[in-house]
């Protein structure tokens, strides 16, 4: 039997002494092993992370060794992000305006791109220049330093307004 098919103690204490039912807390949240990129023992993992237990206390409620939770939880992670991606991708593939952000451009100059190519799609877009500059610069991690957009960034517009943030592969 391997970590992921072991059922976990139906409560584990969180750190504040309260007790913690994880298959109530997944179920409430709506978790479905079937159609989600995570194992159940990932998201369980996760959701202790979340309710601040440390590694070494989870793998002692489990049954397991702390670096097999670290195991699984950075293995749930890089599976969040590429979820993360692929749906951005997906909306990138829909979206009615796409931005190419080259490097080197300032990112004061960002929103006027971005509403110059909404105007042309006759789409309102829901934020300020600021608050484009900083959802930019948030979205595009450590594409953006300071002002200075560093590598190339694709900017995704839906028809409602909002935007997505994506760095380009090359």
């Amino acid at each position: 039997m391997t970590d992921s098919d072991r059922t976990p103690p139906a409560t584990i204490p969180e750190a504040d002494g309260e007790t913690l039912d994880v298959a109530a807390l997944l179920d409430r949240i709506g978790f479905d092993s079937e159609t989600n990129v995570l194992t159940r023992r990932q998201a369980e993992v996760l959701a202790l992370r979340e309710h601040g237990l440390r590694q070494r206390d989870i793998a002692d409620r489990l049954g397991t060794s702390r670096a097999n939770v670290s195991n699984i939880e950075s293995s749930a992670r890089e599976n969040v992000a590429k979820a993360t991606e692929t749906v951005g991708f997906a909306e990138a593939l829909s979206a009615p305006v796409r931005v190419e952000i080259p490097p080197e451009t300032d990112l004061y100059d960002v929103p006027n791109l971005i509403f110059d190519a909404a105007d042309e799609a006759g789409i309102k877009v829901s934020y300020t220049a600021p608050d484009l500059m900083k959802r930019i610069s948030d979205g595009a991690s450590t594409a953006v330093e300071g002002r200075n957009v560093k590598r190339r960034l694709l900017v995704s517009l839906t028809t409602e307004g909002a935007i997505r943030v994506r760095q380009a592969t090359q």
